[in-house]
């Protein structure tokens, strides 16, 4: 397991939050502050000549509904989103992924911030890998992964280390 730095550096001496819901009486009060970075560029661990975030969305191709569910969606998004990079549709196991899959890269948060949640009520009976680019493709396809549906195991032992 990775060692985490303290998210809280560079905030020692800061003024305590207050502890004041606002009025739905369920969310707390947070004051204004500056606008965060994070809105317009990655974090800094990004390989900053790679896309930011890649999306791997994995279908069953033996599962005629899902098949045709896959190729429609990816055809929508071709359509939807022309300024994202997708890949070849793949009709079988592919790299580590273990079942057909395709891949749709985002560049900034932007992008991403507009595709997950579009992909999220579109993504039908597919699953979808999401990972960032790190420069460790291990760690980025396991420690630094998320899902949209079911988690699927990989073929890891395909992808490189940062420390290998």
């Amino acid at each position: 397991m990775s060692q985490w730095p303290s998210l809280l550096a560079g905030c020692e001496g800061a003024e305590p939050l207050p502890t004041t819901f606002n009025p739905d009486g369920k969310s707390l009060y947070n004051p204004p502050g500056p606008r965060s970075a994070a809105y317009d560029e990655f974090p800094k661990q990004f390989v900053p000549s790679k896309n930011g975030f890649d999306f791997h969305i994995y279908h069953m191709p033996a599962v005629a509904a899902q098949a045709q569910y896959a190729k429609e969606l990816y055809e929508r998004i071709r359509r939807e989103f022309p300024e994202l990079r997708i890949h070849n549709f793949w009709d079988k196991q592919y790299g580590p992924h273990p079942t057909a899959v395709f891949e749709v890269d985002t560049f900034n948060p932007h992008q991403t911030g507009a595709f997950f949640p579009w992909l999220v009520v579109h993504r039908g009976p597919c699953d979808v890998l999401v990972h960032p680019n790190t420069g460790d493709s291990l760690r980025d396809h396991t420690e630094f992964a998320t899902w949209i549906g079911r988690k699927w195991p990989l073929y890891d032992e395909c992808l490189p280390s940062r420390s290998s």
